[in-house]
């Protein structure tokens, strides 16, 4: 054969090799959901259907499918069908817990048709609803969790549930080519709840020369949680100053030291569940008697539309120095400090929020992501004064990995490995 022939027939086969993946991606077949609504102002015990609806966009019919719906904490899944399977989500690794029900639909989905399941699926409110969401997704893959699973599966016990056409609906227009046998949507649910955030202070005592315990806290008193949805956004920030006269020789791991001599705290995740929060302790040389001294801790000054009682957003840090009037130089034993004024709290870890109206109705927010951050401090374990710097408020994690995990429209920053909170 001939270089001429040969090179003939090579250019053929290399057409026909690259005419076969773009007839295959022609009959590849697509999904995509139809646009929901964000659901405003529910109330906590109440339920509300979720009206997901999908078209085929693609040139052949599907034998099988799957819709996905998985809600975040302040949500339920209430009964479901049997061919759902159900599981706990998260809780780990920066990822808030959430409900995934999987639901399989086996039977024909022809292209250009608008279906719908015969009856939609409904999700309770619970008491700690707040700002969350309901992640959608329509898939020509089975979707269901795999080790970000913590429990599970639980399978539904309603009557099977089936896919329904719509000839009355629009089709959706074809998605883009990278998601083409999948589509999801996060759909915000706003619920008319509030989320009291609040600090609890403290009492010192000690002679000059002391060093003693110091320990405050912050706390979601509920009845919300709260969850920012933003990588790299704490749940709050509190303000830690710290009595005159006195020197800080072991600060906290989430704790920056401002220029002005404060302490700005962060939490160590991005969400704070109902009941939780954060304890900050610190270690505290008492170097001389300061009459009145007196610090203080409270939540930063940013809006928080959905916290209605303000007088428990601050509270102050007393020191009584034992012998001031005489001059005492203590013999730098050490004692510790008990919560004082503010209201009692439990420490824990901490969450975030979106946006709210004054009147208790909450409007925005609602995307979430999976992920959290913390903000932090380069004074970790064994700063003090002279050894913490910096004023922002991110905690630097020395090696941690971060790794971007696409399911749908969900991302996840993977810091640490957390125990999940019970549940």
């Amino acid at each position: 054969m001939s270089r001429q022939t040969a090179g003939a027939v090579g250019a053929v086969a290399l057409i026909a090799l690259g005419a076969s993946p773009v007839a295959a991606e022609d009959a590849t077949p697509g999904l995509v959901l139809g646009e929901m609504a964000p659901f405003e102002g529910v109330k906590p015990g109440s339920t509300f259907a979720v009206p997901a609806s999908f078209t085929n966009t693609g040139s052949e019919a599907l034998a099988k499918v799957w819709l996905s719906y998985e809600v975040s904490h302040g949500l339920s899944h209430t009964e479901l069908p049997s061919n759902c399977l159900a599981w706990k989500v998260g809780g780990f690794d920066e990822i808030p817990v959430s409900t995934k029900a999987v639901c399989a639909f086996d039977q024909t989905v022809k292209p250009g048709v608008v279906y719908a399941p015969e009856k939609a699926l409904t999700v309770g409110v619970l008491d700690s609803a707040l700002y969350d969401s309901v992640n959608v997704v329509a898939s020509a893959q089975d979707n269901s969790p795999g080790d970000e699973a913590s429990s599970g599966p639980v399978r539904g016990t309603g009557p099977v549930l089936k896919l329904a056409e719509q000839p009355d609906a629009t089709p959706a227009a074809p998605g883009s080519a990278e998601n083409e046998d999948w589509d999801a949507q996060k759909v915000a649910v706003n619920a008319a709840n509030t989320a009291d955030f609040q600090v609890t202070g403290a009492r010192l005592k000690g002679r000059v020369g002391d060093t003693v315990d110091l320990t405050v806290k912050f706390t979601n008193a509920g009845p919300g949680w709260m969850y920012r949805g933003t990588v790299g956004t704490p749940a709050t920030q509190v303000l830690i100053k710290m009595p005159a006269g006195t020197t800080v020789t072991k600060g906290h791991g989430y704790c920056d030291k401002l220029p002005s001599g404060t302490y700005e705290c962060g939490t160590s995740q991005a969400w704070v569940d109902e009941g939780d929060g954060e304890t900050y302790t610190f270690k505290l040389r008492i170097d001389k008697a300061v009459p009145g001294a007196k610090g203080s801790v409270a939540l930063e000054a940013k809006p928080r539309p959905f916290d209605r009682d303000k007088a428990n957003d601050a509270a102050d840090i007393t020191l009584d120095v034992a012998g001031a009037d005489g001059g005492s130089t203590g013999g730098g034993g050490t004692t510790t400090s008990g919560g004082g004024a503010g209201s009692p709290s439990t420490g824990g870890t901490g969450v975030t929020g979106g946006s709210g109206t004054t009147d208790g109705s909450s409007t925005g927010g609602g995307s979430s992501t999976t992920g959290a951050s913390t903000t932090g401090a380069t004074n970790s374990a064994t700063t003090g004064d002279l050894a913490s710097t910096g004023s922002g408020s991110t905690l630097p994690l020395a090696g941690a990995a971060v790794a971007a995990v696409g399911i749908g429209a969900g991302a996840v920053l993977v810091v640490r490995r957390r125990r999940a909170a019970g549940r």
